[in-house]
């Protein structure tokens, strides 16, 4: 799944479908741990790096991998498969969890 968030006038928000998997730039992005410079390379690793910024493991669907805070309403929910995350996915994680990850091209 990847695509373009387009955002209307009234500033809701949605994302359209780019057929062919990946953004058209050919370049593979990665997840990366800002302050450690680390490429995340597993759900492990993912897991190990959110703790610390309060998310949990939320096991509420076995089909996905799933982090949550108790102090919010954010649920980040990615592909079981850690080779299907997508730039999408990584977005939402950066999204959730500012100045702590970026995404880059590999």
């Amino acid at each position: 799944m990847s695509g373009v968030w387009v955002f209307n006038k009234r500033g809701v928000v949605r994302l359209v479908e780019v057929p062919g998997g990946e953004p058209s730039s050919g370049r593979r992005k990665v997840l990366v741990h800002v302050p450690t410079g680390e490429v995340i390379t597993s759900y492990e690793l993912l897991e190990q790096k959110l703790a610390p910024l309060g998310w949990e493991r939320y096991h509420s669907n076995p089909e996905l991998v799933q982090f949550h805070q108790r102090s919010s309403v954010h649920l980040i929910s990615l592909p079981r498969d850690f080779s299907r995350l997508t730039s999408v996915h990584m977005y939402d994680v950066v999204v959730k969890s500012r100045n702590v990850f970026e995404v880059r091209d590999a």
